[in-house]
């Protein structure tokens, strides 16, 4: 009876302090989802405030001062300079004041000699072509021949004979795709500053017209990444006509080639780079990317400080995280590559950590799509 006793007891005890451990991991969860909470509303609110993007952070108790600082670190001191031979086109005067700004006099006497000062205006206006278009025929089978001058846009004629100029069409594409700049800024902006009408629709075919005009030219980009030793993959989201789709970047060192697609798998890549690719792929360590098992993968080292950043602003008192990036070692003294150690760190965000019995955590899941063996086998870090 009493050794019964004594194991309920035990029993009690062992369960009361499992109560107060799993107690203490829920008030740090509870501190968790606060904090991820107000994140994540203060991150809603600002997507719907037009002027996010342009906010400024909350300001410091003490800034530093705007400006380079003087001393040797300065740099060199410069001023902006005339361009050379640029010609004069305009001569202005600028006379003395009727009356002295300071006091109010009117005797003024002109006694020291004129300085100068050039000024360089850009000049908005358009211009208005007529192009003559001769028309003939073929002697020998009897079609129909047309001039056509550089300058033109298009052959229309008669009711679309109205036609824009090639540096129209290529601001509208600077605007709207450069700037991002919707198709009706666009029409405002070429009615206040250069006095000439368009629609929105003429904006919006206009850079389809771009698009077919340059379609040789991506072909020659898309050829030069599949010959770069080293290619840097990303992709965002986008809007395609209201709906979701996803747009891809693969830039080089000479070279950024961009393609549309409804989805965000790795096909995208496969039919730019193809899967017997063997230059240097770095990239966030998303998983399709793994397919291509001859090219060298490299970790993004600004996605890593990112993460690490993230996990900074959400980590809480008392938080034991797993300290295996930080180390070539893991518990059992095993040696690991240099990518998987980096790649570790996204363990944080996942809650791995180290076992409360001193075990060390199953790192049997980073070695898929960590950093790709070779076709030999072994493992390349830089």
């Amino acid at each position: 009876m009493d050794a019964e006793k004594r194991e309920l007891i035990e029993e009690n005890r062992r369960l009361w302090a499992r109560v107060e451990e799993l107690e203490g991991m829920v008030r740090a969860l509870q501190e968790q989802v606060q904090v991820l909470t107000a994140a994540l509303e203060e991150a809603r609110r600002a997507g719907k405030r037009q002027a996010a993007p342009f906010r400024k952070p909350q300001q410091v108790e003490k800034p530093k001062k705007p400006g380079r600082k003087p001393g040797e670190q300065y740099g060199e001191h410069a001023r902006r300079t005339a361009p050379e031979n640029a010609p004069i086109d305009e001569q202005h005067d600028a006379p003395l004041p009727p009356e002295c700004p300071k006091c109010g006099s009117r005797r003024l006497e002109e006694n020291e000699p004129v300085s100068e000062q050039f000024q360089t205006e850009i000049v908005c206006r358009t211009v208005r072509r007529r192009f003559a278009i001769h028309r003939g025929h073929c002697r020998q089978c009897g079609a129909l021949v047309r001039g056509r001058h550089p300058l033109q846009t298009s052959t229309a004629t008669g009711a679309a004979g109205e036609q824009l100029g090639p540096k129209a069409h290529a601001l509208m594409s600077v605007l709207n795709k450069r700037l991002g700049l919707s198709h009706g800024k666009v029409s405002w902006m070429f009615e206040k500053v250069f006095g000439l009408k368009i629609g929105r629709s003429t904006s919006a075919r206009s850079g389809l017209r771009t698009a077919r005009r340059c379609a040789g030219t991506y072909e020659q980009i898309r050829g030069e990444v599949r010959v770069a030793e080293e290619v840097t993959p990303d992709e965002t989201g986008w809007r395609v006509g209201g709906g979701k789709a996803w747009l891809h970047a693969f830039a080089t060192a000479q070279t950024t080639c961009y393609e549309i697609d409804p989805t965000r798998s790795g096909d995208v890549a496969e039919r730019l780079l193809g899967l017997d690719w063997s230059g240097r792929l770095v990239h966030d360590g998303w998983s399709v990317y793994d397919r291509f098992l001859q090219a060298i993968h490299q970790q993004c080292n600004a996605h890593l400080l990112n993460r690490c950043k993230e996990l900074l602003e959400v980590a809480r008192r008392g938080a034991a995280p797993c300290g295996f990036p930080w180390r070539s070692k893991c518990c059992c003294n095993k040696a690991w590559p240099l990518a998987i150690v980096l790649r570790r760190v996204k363990c944080l965000r996942t809650g791995c950590a180290y076992r409360r019995d001193g075990s060390p955590p199953d790192w049997s899941e980073s070695l898929r799509g960590v950093s790709r063996t070779t076709a030999t086998g072994g493992w390349r870090t830089f």
